[in-house]
């Protein structure tokens, strides 16, 4: 088609990304080790990622000005990973309540936030796993009672990424706790933090430094009717699941951006490491395993930008966003095991950056449902679609 590079973007989009990789190497990778060691949130580059328009790219006019196609956000994503994957972490909830708003939300919701979740000037997150519950959502207990003016929210949620900065969270709670099937009594309330919302703690991590993971509670907190996504009730669960798939990709090009990372480190080092009297990619179980890297990295990334595609077509793509979030994370997390490998003892070293790829690999494998949810799904969506044809 006229104007796409090479990768079926626009001439635009590719710009963008350009313009986020330049942003990457001058100012994310000399920081990035520093930041990640202290666990210090990166508000300078928060802010410059807003000036780039990175919280915005799911928002279209009239309410925004750079709205991108799925492909050309998964490779901004990639990106921003390959520099350190909290910032794209600090981007990705956002981004599927951008989604949610844009395909479900009424005109007020819509006017209320999407202009200041265009600039950054409001980030938004989700809520939705609980302390008990995990990956069984249906089974949550976090629920909200209806009043004469809105709702009462009571429970708990765990693991929510940027929740002392988000001035909204995409809350899946239940409306209507007696409802059979259980999914039909879920509902999403678009919640502000006020009376009764209450940041509890921030969890300990193996990686993921910088940007916070919460607990929230919710004690008698009051949200109005128009707090409801959609103004409906019982419709938030098949809402969610609709918002997932972006934010399955989003994951699954944050492992991609993870493992390119490695492997470009990897790369690099077995040129310049000499043992035996030659660099070590010569030496035929290095090359091999830089070979393996390449191959499976190139493989996951094709399978993003092939769930992208189908998510824009409108089509079901649930199976699709499941199977790169799958390959992707496990990929990223054999490459940077093998970036290790090929780094020797300095790979364990702080003072090289391959063990933070190998401490941040492993969310993406537990992260926006665990890979053992993901063939769930993908097992479900073959035997219903009965073909393995595309």
């Amino acid at each position: 088609m006229e104007g796409l590079t090479v990768q079926g973007l626009t001439e635009e989009e590719q710009a963008i990304v350009e313009a986020v990789r330049a942003f990457v190497d001058r100012d994310v990778k000399p920081v990035a080790r520093d930041l990640d060691h202290n666990d210090t949130y990166p508000e300078r580059l928060i802010d410059q990622m807003k000036h780039l328009g990175v919280y915005g790219l799911a928002i279209p006019e009239p309410w925004g000005e750079a709205r991108v196609s799925t492909p050309c956000y998964a490779l901004i994503t990639e990106e921003l990973s390959r520099g350190w994957m909290s910032l794209a972490g600090a981007m990705g909830g956002h981004t599927v309540v951008a989604k949610l708003l844009l395909d479900y939300g009424t005109d007020e919701q819509k006017d209320r936030y999407l202009p200041r979740m265009a600039t950054g000037e409001l980030r938004a997150t989700m809520a939705l796993t609980e302390p008990g519950g995990g990956s069984d959502l249906q089974a949550m207990r976090t629920h909200a009672a209806r009043t004469a003016d809105g709702y009462v929210i009571n429970g708990s949620k765990t693991w929510i990424t940027n929740a002392r900065r988000s001035g909204l969270v995409a809350l899946l709670c239940k409306t209507d706790p007696a409802a059979t099937p259980a999914h039909q009594g879920i509902s999403i309330l678009l919640v502000e933090q006020g009376p009764g919302f209450i940041l509890s703690r921030d969890l300990p991590k193996l990686g993921y430094k910088g940007v916070e993971s919460c607990e929230i509670a919710f004690d008698d907190c009051h949200v109005p009717h128009t707090a409801l996504l959609g103004g409906r009730e019982g419709r938030g669960f098949a809402q969610m699941m609709r918002g997932l798939e972006i934010g399955r990709i989003q994951v699954a090009s944050r492992a991609v951006g993870v493992g390119r990372a490695a492997l470009e480190d990897a790369l690099r080092y077995a040129q310049e490491r000499e043992s035996f009297g030659q660099p070590i990619w010569k030496h035929q179980s290095i090359g091999n395993y830089l070979a393996d890297m390449a191959t499976q990295l190139t493989a996951a990334r094709q399978l993003v930008l092939y769930a992208s595609r189908r998510y824009d077509a409108g089509e079901r793509a649930d199976m699709e966003a499941g199977m790169a979030k799958l390959f992707a994370s496990e990929t990223a997390m054999q490459i940077t095991l093998n970036a290790i490998r090929i780094h020797g003892g300095y790979g364990y070293s702080t003072e090289f950056d391959v063990e933070r790829y190998f401490r941040d690999a492993p969310l993406m494998i537990v992260g926006e449902g665990t890979n053992e949810i993901q063939r769930n799904v993908i097992v479900r969506q073959l035997i219903g679609r009965g073909t393995v044809a595309p």
